[in-house]
């Protein structure tokens, strides 16, 4: 009954944060491919929110309507996900990775970017006024934002000190962050935006760290990279940095790329500059605050190496399965 309870809350939430439209392309969708009615996909899902801890969305993006019972038990959804990362990550101890400033003050070692807080420029501790006539584009980013947004890209030319300070103060922007400069293979795969590695790390009960998988997100004329905007990901060999299968769309009406639509350069095959270096600095990183002990780290790679721009602890499921077409539950153990 305890159980039914949470998943009854769950689906109420779902319902709640519902994207309507996109539902409402899924279940045609899945309709035509299953021939199975509206109607009833939609009452297969709520089913199945119940069945495997799923939301009703993932339903469509696991592509539960074409799948067996067996399979389904091994995917992770939004529930399952939610209660791991709450035991993996406490609450009390989950701050520095919410607070973008806290988390640079306690990771600025694998920075290779500089960021300044508008408490920072406000107080004058930094020449804001000498950071614009020597910059091109500046970043302004929302302490709390996720998943690309409350994130906004200046020109610094079209600024004073003065002109800053009132747009980072209107939009809640707490930090302002150097543009950065991917390295030029990155460029090549996709100039749009800063395409960023996902790296997937876990400290288990033993406490002993493992890697629980690599991902690359790929912008597609878009100036930020997440799967959610529209973008891709694809799978990374944790051995060789080699991208090992073609990038995918959350969207389930779209087909997988193992070309990127726009620059057209190979996804399936192509190497990540730096890979060793990239894995002992997710790994020093992960076992530094070991107190989380399950996070998503957001990397991206300069002509210089590798650096961090953060670390989530509710990181995401989709980004990490999707890519491999399967379930991942046995990597968690629950």
């Amino acid at each position: 009954m305890k159980k039914a309870f949470k998943r009854t809350l769950y689906l109420g939430y779902y319902f709640k944060k519902m994207n309507w439209r996109l539902l409402k392309k899924f279940l045609g969708h899945a309709s035509q491919l299953t021939g199975k009615s509206k109607p009833q996909l939609m009452l297969n899902s709520i089913r199945d929110v119940y069945k495997y801890n799923i939301s009703i969305l993932e339903y469509f993006q696991f592509g539960f309507y074409s799948k067996t019972e067996s399979e389904k038990k091994e995917w992770v959804g939004t529930g399952t996900i939610y209660e791991f990362q709450l035991k993996a990550n406490p609450i009390k101890e989950r701050v520095i990775l919410d607070d973008k400033r806290l988390f640079y003050k306690n990771y600025k070692e694998f920075f290779v970017h500089n960021i300044y807080t508008l408490e920072e420029i406000e107080s004058n501790k930094i020449n804001i006024e000498e950071l614009l006539e020597n910059s091109r584009k500046l970043v302004l980013k929302q302490v709390d934002g996720k998943c690309g947004t409350g994130v906004k890209i200046i020109n610094a030319k079209d600024y004073n000190k003065n002109h800053l300070l009132a747009l980072m103060r209107k939009n809640n922007y707490g930090m302002i962050e150097d543009f950065i400069i991917q390295h030029t293979r990155m460029n090549m795969l996709s100039p749009s935006a800063v395409n960023t590695i996902r790296i997937y790390t876990n400290i288990n009960d033993a406490g002993d760290y493992e890697l629980l998988g690599c991902r690359i997100r790929i912008s597609v004329n878009c100036p930020v990279d997440n799967l959610a905007a529209g973008n891709l990901a694809a799978p990374i060999d944790e051995r060789t940095g080699i991208i090992i299968g073609p990038g995918v769309y959350s969207d389930i009406t779209k087909l997988p790329e193992e070309v990127h639509p726009i620059t057209k350069v190979p996804i399936v095959g192509f190497q990540i500059p730096f890979w060793q270096e990239i894995l002992v600095m997710v790994k020093k990183a992960s076992l530094k605050h070991p107190e989380n002990k399950s996070i998503g780290w957001d990397i991206f790679v300069t002509e210089e190496g590798p650096g961090l721009i953060e670390g989530n602890h509710d990181w995401c499921k989709l980004v990490w399965q999707l890519p491999v077409n399967k379930g991942l539950k046995n990597l968690l153990n629950v």
